[in-house]
């Protein structure tokens, strides 16, 4: 049962929540490599402290997001008149899938084992943000432009 219509005040609060939750969920792809590479220069203990910041703020703030992103968007779908059937909806999902798996799978174990001192793991924190960031603007790209609708 359609509860609201495209362009009603319930879609767009559905809207407005999908919004807000893709700039809390993405904002570390801007944010941490600026403020990693700032630690980073102030020596390896820095480097240390601000990956233990960021796997908390991973875990407790922006993987919530990407949950939430992906159900306001689900909610989008059901509220909007579109189809799971339609090809940009089902590449959405399926690339919001593979994101929840990148930064649950690489981006935060890799916080969590620089914050514990393995500098190493810098490089998969920064490997799994560039692949976010391309899946990011992949989802974008369907969003906006909508292939096969």
């Amino acid at each position: 049962m359609i509860l609201a219509t495209y362009g009603s005040t319930l879609y767009k609060l559905i809207f407005l929540g999908h919004m807000i939750s893709m700039v809390v969920a993405f904002a570390p792809a801007v944010v941490n490599p600026l403020t990693a590479a700032r630690a980073k220069a102030d020596g390896p203990d820095a480097l240390r402290r601000v990956g233990g910041y960021q796997a908390i703020n991973g875990k407790l703030v922006h993987l919530p997001a990407l949950v939430l992103l992906g159900a306001f968007g689900i909610g989008l779908v059901l509220e909007g008149g579109f189809g799971f059937d339609e090809t940009w909806v089902s590449l959405a999902f399926l690339v919001w899938i593979a994101l929840g798996g990148v930064v649950s799978g690489l981006i935060l174990p890799a916080e969590r084992r620089l914050a514990s001192g393995d500098l190493d793991a810098e490089a998969k924190v920064a490997l799994g943000g560039q692949i976010a960031t391309v899946l990011f603007l992949v989802m974008l790209y369907l969003m906006i432009w909508k292939p096969g609708a």
